[in-house]
């Protein structure tokens, strides 16, 4: 199945990351306490959000894809797991930033930045696979079991600063934390945009997936014959 990004689809998200952009930087009142180094939050906790939704939607692809082997469902688990990784990274980077103004390091090892290390090496661990087994079938299948895997481990990332006590801040959202009104809208519309981009970019290499598996198998028939 050969995707392609809608214009409209396009010209939404550009607009709506710019939007985001725009009520990031200048809309939203700056946090008293942390100062404009707080405006990191946006983007940190946005694109955690997005990498969840990503590898929950490569898992459940993963799922239906083991029950009948349907290989558009393989494209689409490879497609939103692999961005899903580039936004866990996002999330990681954009983290180590905002860590070393407001707790002198980039990093800590708790439990919640130990847990999205772990859940971003998995999917980095997926996509070497991914390239090193060379039969389709052998391929399709360990890479959903690994995505299936991955997909587990985010409620546990999400719950860590529930569960254990760590360095990262309480949950601002249905946790114990507060946040402005202003503030939280801000959140929720960079979740949008930031989702909107990932479906425009898991459109593109799902695209990509099976334009690849078409090549691949030329490839192989090319070979047969020869």
């Amino acid at each position: 199945m050969r995707e392609s990004v809608p214009k409209a689809l396009a010209a939404v998200t550009g607009i709506s990351v710019l939007t985001a952009v725009y009520l990031i930087f200048v809309w939203v009142p700056t946090e008293a306490t942390m100062g404009i180094v707080q405006r990191i939050f946006y983007f940190h906790v946005a694109s955690a959000a997005v990498s969840f939704l990503g590898f929950f939607i490569g898992g459940i692809a993963a799922i239906r894809f083991l029950n009948n082997r349907c290989n558009s469902l393989d494209d689409l688990s490879v497609a939103a797991n692999e961005v899903g990784l580039v936004f866990a990274v996002v999330n990681l980077v954009t983290g180590c930033l905002w860590a070393k103004p407001i707790w002198g390091v980039y990093w800590a090892w708790d439990h919640r930045l130990t847990s999205m290390l772990i859940l971003a090496l998995i999917y980095i661990a997926y996509l070497i696979l991914r390239e090193s087994i060379s039969e389709p079938g052998q391929r399709a299948v360990v890479c959903a079991v690994v995505s299936i895997f991955g997909m587990v481990d985010v409620p546990i990332v999400y719950m860590a600063n529930r569960w254990w006590r760590t360095q990262h801040p309480a949950p601002v959202l249905g946790g114990e934390g507060s946040l402005d009104p202003r503030m939280a809208f801000v959140l929720y519309f960079t979740m949008f945009a930031l989702a909107m981009l990932f479906w425009c970019l898991v459109r593109m290499r799902r695209g990509l997936e099976a334009l690849r598996r078409e090549t691949d198998a030329l490839r192989r028939e090319a070979h047969a014959l020869t």
